[in-house]
């Protein structure tokens, strides 16, 4: 397998991270994609699970930014509603993106936590780095045809049964 791919972490989603287990090794922040990550694609609103987890990521005292591809408009419209910083455009798997967040989080490298659904975007950019990657599994199978293409080659990458896309 191709180290740069491959996530620290493989959890089935974002309310199985153990945010003591982060807090303890040093994670201060947490750079979360939107789309199939906290909320299905272009979902509008979080779920009342979502604001939940997000109230628990605060009172560790983690510092959260959502890094997305997606356009300005709804990434914005999003990170108000659930009062978290945001980039968006982000062009992940670039490194600008990553270090934009880091900076408005006041973390570096060693302190910050990348999460994500995509092998390609998320992890390959969070590894780029040497931050702390750990992949979810897809919300949804609601995707732009693009990533439904790329969800092939992960299942490539990733050993037998923990494809991001996977039931696994």
């Amino acid at each position: 397998m191709i180290e740069i791919l491959q996530p620290r972490l493989f959890v089935q989603s974002i309310y199985d991270i153990d945010l003591t287990h982060l807090a303890d090794r040093g994670m201060r922040g947490l750079i979360l994609d939107l789309d199939n990550t906290l909320v299905g694609w272009n979902q509008a609103h979080p779920s009342d699970e979502l604001v939940e987890w997000l109230r628990r990521v605060k009172a560790r005292q983690l510092k959260t930014c959502i890094v997305s591809n997606n356009l300005a408009d709804r990434v914005e419209r999003f990170s108000r509603h659930v009062g978290v910083m945001a980039i968006a455009k982000a062009a992940k798997p670039r490194r600008w993106a990553f270090r934009e967040a880091m900076h408005k989080m006041g973390t570096h490298q060693r302190q910050t936590a990348v999460v994500g659904d995509q092998i390609f975007t998320d992890i390959l950019g969070g590894n780029r780095l040497g931050l702390f990657t750990i992949l979810v599994k897809p919300l949804g199978e609601r995707e732009l045809w693009t990533t439904q293409l790329v969800r092939h080659l992960e299942r490539v990458v990733l050993p037998r049964g923990r494809s991001a896309g996977s039931g696994g």
